[in-house]
């Protein structure tokens, strides 16, 4: 409970800023030994990215929602949506040859937009919550940058050559999204020539040179990637499906 006093206290301090949310959607499914595209599997009888977009439309019903698919899946996904009667709104647009450049074109389809905070996630990251969003979106608003981690559970050890070493696993943490930016900072970032350094949207940042906030995530956060990560997505679904409602 302390945690979320703590994301309580931040709503209070935050701007009140516009938000938006770039989630991008270009996996393969080839880690997942699928026919289709992970983010297309069904969980609980629905495609993995309808989880994903209803969790960002029930946090905030006005947010618009901009999602990046490869130009191939594009048809596949539109045909998802009228199958599974999907009436939340968002855009669609077709992403690049690497991450990089599909946020670019995410961002690009909010170039109307002047300021804010935006939200970049994963399409297979179907279990975020409002603690997490709400945490995320207000740090950013406040210091410009706002990147869900996780402490690491096992011991790790680093590996060079044949041989490794214990390190302390106390000082790393696994990076989550969504990773949450200032909209004129992440524009401004996303002009620089891409790198093969940027691995994620807190990297460029980063290059950028701000500095970068990071925030509790979630173990439930997960990035749905092997087949066995579908057993834990349904479990999670069933158990969410079996908690009362309270009003």
């Amino acid at each position: 409970m302390a945690h979320r006093n703590v994301y309580l206290a931040a709503i209070m301090l935050s701007p009140d800023l516009k938000k938006y949310a770039i989630i991008v959607a270009g996996g393969s499914g080839s880690r997942m030994q699928a026919a289709r595209p992970k983010q297309f599997l069904l969980i609980a009888g629905e495609p993995v990215l309808l989880h994903t977009l209803r969790r960002f439309h029930a946090f905030s019903p006005e947010m618009p929602l901009v999602v990046v698919l490869p130009e191939t899946e594009i048809a596949a996904w539109q045909d998802l949506c009228r199958q599974h009667q999907c009436t939340i709104p968002h855009r669609v647009v077709t992403g690049g040859s690497s991450r990089f450049q599909s946020v670019k074109n995410g961002l690009a389809a909010l170039e109307a937009e002047e300021d804010g905070v935006v939200a970049v996630h994963d399409g297979v990251r179907p279990f975020i919550d409002n603690v997490l969003l709400t945490a995320a979106y207000s740090t950013a608003a406040q210091r410009g940058t706002a990147v869900v981690a996780v402490s690491l559970k096992e011991s790790i050890r680093r590996v060079r050559g044949g041989s490794s070493k214990a390190v302390d696993r106390s000082a790393y943490r696994l990076v989550q999204t969504p990773q949450c930016f200032r909209l004129p900072l992440l524009r401004r970032a996303y002009a620089q020539p891409e790198s093969s350094l940027f691995t994620d949207d807190a990297s460029v940042v980063e290059r950028f040179g701000h500095k970068i906030e990071l925030v509790e995530g979630s173990y439930r956060n997960i990035k749905l990637t092997t087949p066995e990560d579908l057993v834990l997505a349904e479990a999670f679904l069933l158990q969410e499906s079996s908690v009362p409602k309270t009003s």
